[in-house]
């Protein structure tokens, strides 16, 4: 697990939760779990006045990667490199599209939750995600964390049984360059948090790329929705029906 984020496993309907995040420490201000602040660690921050691009990451000739805190909106596109393991790059085109808030009552009706997880706000975070690089990313998850409004890192949460309202499911297994995909994925925001950002953030020194934007309830229509006439709007809504072409949440589109 990458930077000490809140994660979350769930088994299924009428099944206790495993929730190995409670056992976990979240990732607060910027530091390692649980370590206070080093002297090495402000010395960076202080040496860091603008945004860099992603140090140490080979990307295919012709990408460009989008600078570390570049501060994104809703339907804009950030190109980002990570390492998937120690002989793996990942390189994607990575679109955030919509962000909604939900409650455990309407959407996980029949799911018995414990006392601690039942305290969690449910999110559900809809993106669309391009293999830019030249490496086949079948069943990986995608890298994207909320930041709550106590700067806490969540993953997003998995499970065990198909989840309808938003399936929170890894890349298809089969995910190769050119493809595209659009994924919903479930974050729990532990202690009643609030949505702040979604995050790209693959290292604990890697200043995260951000999207912000209205969090809506769960089925309102977001302002502007299907007129084409906000450019990043319609950006969103484009990158979502270029993936549906593919399939949606089921398989990779080649593009």
């Amino acid at each position: 697990m990458q930077n000490g984020a809140v994660r979350t496993r769930l088994l299924g309907p009428l099944v206790a939760a495993l929730v190995p995040a409670l056992l976990l420490s979240a990732c607060s201000g910027g530091d390692e779990p649980g370590a206070a602040p080093s002297e090495a660690a402000t010395e960076s921050a202080s040496q860091t006045p603008e945004p860099l691009p992603t140090p140490d990451i080979e990307v295919p000739e012709g990408v460009e990667l989008t600078s570390q805190g570049s501060a994104l909106e809703l339907g804009d596109t950030a190109t980002v490199g990570y390492e998937v393991d120690q002989s793996t790059v990942g390189v994607l085109d990575i679109t955030v599209t919509d962000m909604r808030r939900t409650t455990f009552k309407e959407s996980f009706q029949g799911w018995k939750l414990d006392k601690q997880l039942a305290k969690a706000n449910p999110y559900f975070v809809e993106a669309v995600f391009k293999n830019r690089g030249e490496t086949d990313l079948g069943g990986q998850r995608p890298p994207l964390y909320i930041v709550d409004g106590n700067d806490t890192l969540v993953e997003s949460s998995t499970f065990v049984t198909e989840f309808t309202p938003c399936p929170s499911t890894d890349f298809p297994k089969t995910f190769e360059p050119g493809d595209r995909v659009k994924r919903c994925l479930v974050y729990l925001a532990p202690d009643a948090g609030e949505l702040v950002a979604v995050s790209f953030r693959p290292a604990q020194e890697f200043n995260p790329i951000t999207w912000s934007g209205d969090v809506l309830k769960l089925g309102a229509k977001r302002p502007g929705e299907g007129s084409g006439k906000d450019g990043k709007r319609s950006g969103g809504k484009q990158a979502d029906k270029d993936a549906a072409r593919g399939g949606g949440q089921d398989r990779g589109d080649r593009s």
